[in-house]
Formats: structure tokens, sequence, C-alpha cells
């Protein structure tokens, strides 16, 4: 009898690519919930729900506990969740994680090696960003991201010097990919919803929006973009000592070369055996730095260029809306 598992080895069945990341309602407010009663710190949750198609439906969630709470350890924690949740018939499967950030910073090593860890067994993995800064200033502060399957592969193997990722056609661009998001909500919330009562033309939650007070949040993307740019020079500093490393090498082993010939044709002048003209112990090749980090920090210095043009964007029109406001007052 032919399996699941023995349709997926076969070369001529292919594995379904996932385009949608559908969130529930509730798991969206617990999400935010979470996440904004635990500001500044960063937290992490439980994604739970089922994978169909080219879609991953995400139906619940649960936090995972603080390193300062007292208790089991996370593992768990986790187990005992998912016993509970199965016994009362809801959703237990694991498809990722959800975690807050600051300012849109969630590109760092720990993230990759959480994917991995979840790759192994979950092909499909993604996790959930929540950004309550982007979220308070009127913009959807969530974002569905994953690995691209090339990278991982080559993550798996350990070639992530400059030169395996540029054969390899990966740029900085293919380390996280983004997902489109849909919320989804019960035909019975869809169903109360439409049965409230409409809300006021202008509520408090609009007119906040309207604020144009943005220089401390520019301020500190600005700060953050600049602490990224030392990173980058940081970075480039290694690749170029990298190199100049490599060039001193040749010189020496070209020198050293040119010594050990004069003494080969000496000996054999005399009648005695060459010495060898190689020595791969006193010169050994110089291994080349991981480009991983350059990628993700150019990954963030992308993210906060992005994030500084739609504040600068839609500052500029709620001026402009301010003005048109001013002189239809004045007339």
């Amino acid at each position: 009898m032919t399996t699941v598992a023995d349709l997926l080895k076969r070369p001529d069945v292919k594995e379904t690519v996932l385009k949608t990341v559908q969130l529930d309602g509730q798991v969206v407010l617990k999400i935010m919930q979470h996440c904004d009663g635990a500001q500044p710190s960063i937290v992490t949750g439980q994604l739970l729900g089922l994978d169909v198609g080219q879609t991953m439906e995400v139906t619940d969630c649960f936090p995972f506990p603080s390193p300062e709470d007292d208790g089991d350890s996370s593992t768990n924690y986790q187990l005992d969740m998912m016993r509970c949740l199965r016994e009362v018939n809801v959703d237990n499967n694991t498809v990722g994680w959800y975690q807050s950030s600051v300012l849109g910073q969630y590109q760092t090593q720990e993230m990759i090696e959480t994917f991995i860890s979840y790759h192994d067994s979950i092909k499909k993995c993604v996790c959930i960003v929540y950004d309550p800064q982007r979220q308070q200033r009127g913009q959807l502060g969530l974002r569905a991201i994953r690995l691209k399957d090339s990278f991982i592969e080559l993550f798996k193997e350990q070639k992530l010097t400059g030169k395996d990722l540029r054969e390899a056609g990966v740029g900085w661009r293919d380390v996280f990919v983004e997902v489109p998001i849909k919320i989804h909500n019960s035909s019975l919330a869809q169903a109360l919803i439409a049965d409230l009562n409409p809300a006021p033309g202008a509520t408090a939650g609009d007119l906040e929006r309207l604020s144009l007070a943005n220089a401390g949040y520019l301020s500190k993307t600005m700060a953050n973009l600049i602490e990224c740019m030392d990173d980058m020079l940081a970075e480039q500093g290694k690749v170029s000592m990298y190199h100049r490393n490599v060039a001193r090498q040749q010189q020496q082993m070209a020198a050293w070369l040119q010594k050990r010939n004069q003494e080969n044709i000496a000996r054999r002048a005399a009648g005695e055996e060459p010495l060898p003209e190689e020595d791969p112990v006193l010169f050994k090749p110089i291994p080349e730095p991981s480009a991983l980090d350059q990628y993700l920090v150019t990954s963030q210095i992308a993210g906060y260029c992005d994030m500084l043009g739609a504040a600068a964007e839609k500052g500029m029109a709620k001026m402009y809306l301010v003005q048109a406001a001013q002189k239809a007052a004045q007339h």
C-alpha cells in the first residue's frame, strides 16, 4: 500500500509551495496581547494549526514562559500545553512560532538556527514577527517569514562563504522570505461584528494616526541604522583583512618557493636529492570568513530604510492634510 510519505519521496511528486499564512482572529489578538504586555522585552510563543496545500492555517497559539518564571523547562511546558489542548480537541499541530521585535529587528543567527531546528520535522515552518511600535503607528505590525529552501541547504552544509553563496546564486535577499498574511474570522464572529452598532465617524485611534510627532520614532530608527552601518563596516573590515592575509601569504610563498628552487639547483649540482617544493604545514589555506553576518546586517539596513521611507511618506501626507485643514479653517 502506497503511503503519503512514499509519494513525497517520488521524484515526480513535487512539494507544494507555501503562498499564504492564514491567521485566525483570536490568534492575532493573543499575539498582540502577549507582546504588548511584555514591552520592551522580547517574548515568544508557539503557533498551532494545519498545513493545507499552499496555505498554512494557524488556528491557535500559546505563549512560552519567560526565563524569569519558575517551574518546568520550556520543553516540558510545550509538551504539557499540547497534551492539554489535545484532550479538549483543539488543534495541537506545531506549525512554527511567533515572537516580538523592536523596530523591526529580527534578522539574527538565533532565528536562523531556530528555523533549522524546526525544519527537520516541519518543512513549511513559519515565524510570525509582531512589532508593537509599528502597530501603534497605525500599521499592521504582523509579518510572516520563513527561510528560503536554497539557503537552508547551504546552511546545513556550512557553505556560507562569499564564494559559496555567489556560486549558489544566493544573495542577502534570499535568506528570509516574507509570506502574505490573511486574517480569517469564523462566521459567528463576523455575524457578531455585523450586529454591533457602527462606530462613530472618527474615533480616538483615528485621531492618533494623524499625530505629527515622528521625531522620536525617526531618531530611534536612524540610531539603529547608524549602528547597523557600523556593523557593516566591521564586516567589511574582516573581508579586507582576509584578502590582505591571503596576499601576504602568497608573497611569502613565492619568496619561499624561489629560495627552495635555488637550493634544489645546488643539490642537483652536488648529486643530492631535491627537496619538495610544497610545504602544506607552513602555508596552510586561510579560511574565508562567513558572509552570513554581512547578509543579515544588509537585510536589517534595508528594513530600516524601508521603515524610514514609509514614515517620511506618511509624515508628508499628514503635513499636507493639516495645511489644507488650516487653510479651510481660515476661510
